[in-house]
C-alpha cells in the first residue's frame, strides 16, 4: 500500500514538473533569444546560448526609441488605472448599497455589463469621432480614456459582490459612532474590500498595459507609441529576421507588469490573511 502511494506521489510530481516545464519554456526561450547574438540564430539554433550579448537591448534604446514607448505605456496605464479605480469603486459601492427608484438598479447594472461584453473594436468608430471632434488624437488621452471605458465595467462587476458580502452591521456601528459617509467609505469599507481591489487592479493593469487595438487606431504620433505598438513595429521589412531584437523588446515589456503583479499579489495575500471583521 505504501509503495503504491509513493508511486502515485512520484507520478504526480513528474506530471507537475512536466506542466511547469511546458509553461515556463516559452519564457526561457524568449530570454535565450534576447541575450544570444544574431549569428547564432541562423541555421540550427541550440537550446542553450553559446555566448551572451546585450546588443539587442542596447539597440532598442539607442536606435528604436523603446525607452519613450515604456514611458508612454506607464503614463497611459497608471493614468487609466487611477481613473478606473476611482470611478469603478464608487459606482460599485453605490450599486451594492443604495436603493434605486422605479427598479432601475438591475437595468443599470446590466447596462454596465453590456459595455464589457461587447468587443472593444465596436467602440472604435464612435470614440474616434468624439476624440477627433475634441482634438485630442495627437495626445495620449484617447488610449487612456479607451482603457477606462473597458476597465470600469470590469471593476464595477467584480467589486459589487465584495461590497454586498460586507456585513451592514459594521457600517451601522460606524454611523452610530459618528462617522460621516466619506469616513465610513474610506476608513471602514475600503480596507475591508482591499483584497478585491488588489485583484481587479491587477486585471485592469494587465489590460491597459497590453492594449493594442485602440493604440493603433488613436495614436498618430510616433512620440506617443506605447510598448505593444513599438513591439509590432520592430517586426518590419528591415527587422523581419531580427528575432533577438523582438525578443529583447518582449522581455522588457514583461518586467513592469510582472513587478506590478508581484506587488499586488503580496498585498492581496496579506489582505486575505489579516482578517476583516473582528468581534
Amino acid at each position: 500500500m505504501r509503495s503504491k502511494r509513493r508511486a502515485m506521489t512520484v507520478v504526480k510530481v513528474l506530471l507537475c514538473a512536466l506542466a511547469l516545464l511546458v509553461a515556463l519554456f516559452p519564457i526561457y526561450w524568449l530570454l535565450a533569444m534576447g541575450i544570444r547574438p544574431t549569428d547564432e540564430m541562423r541555421g540550427h539554433i541550440s537550446i542553450i546560448p553559446r555566448s551572451l550579448t546585450g546588443e539587442h537591448f542596447a539597440q532598442l534604446f539607442t536606435q528604436e526609441g523603446f525607452g519613450q514607448a515604456i514611458v508612454n505605456s506607464l503614463q497611459t496605464t497608471f493614468g487609466s488605472l487611477v481613473i478606473s479605480l476611482a470611478v469603478g469603486i464608487c459606482a460599485a459601492y453605490i450599486l451594492a448599497r443604495r436603493r434605486f427608484r422605479f427598479g432601475l438598479k438591475k437595468p443599470v447594472t446590466y447596462w454596465v455589463l453590456l459595455v464589457r461584453v461587447l468587443p472593444p473594436v465596436a467602440f472604435t468608430i464612435p470614440l474616434y469621432i468624439m476624440f477627433n471632434k475634441v482634438g485630442i488624437l495627437q495626445t495620449k488621452l484617447p488610449v487612456m480614456l479607451a482603457c477606462v471605458l473597458i476597465n470600469v465595467p470590469l471593476i464595477i462587476w467584480f467589486l459589487i459582490s465584495f461590497f454586498q458580502d460586507l456585513p451592514e452591521e459594521v457600517e451601522e456601528s460606524a454611523k452610530v459612532d459618528g462617522a460621516t459617509e466619506w469616513q465610513l467609505f474610506v476608513r471602514i469599507v475600503l480596507p475591508l474590500v482591499a483584497p478585491g481591489i488588489a485583484a481587479v487592479a491587477m486585471l485592469s493593469f494587465m489590460y491597459a498595459w497590453n492594449e493594442y487595438t485602440y493604440t493603433v487606431i488613436f495614436t498618430r504620433s510616433p512620440s506617443n507609441y506605447t510598448v505593444p505598438l513599438a513591439l509590432s513595429l520592430l517586426n518590419n521589412e528591415d527587422n523581419l529576421t531580427n528575432f533577438g531584437l523582438v525578443a529583447a523588446g518582449g522581455i522588457i515589456s514583461v518586467v513592469p507588469i510582472t513587478l506590478f503583479v508581484i506587488f499586488a499579489q503580496n498585498y492581496l495575500i496579506s489582505g486575505l490573511s489579516s482578517g476583516a471583521v473582528k468581534e
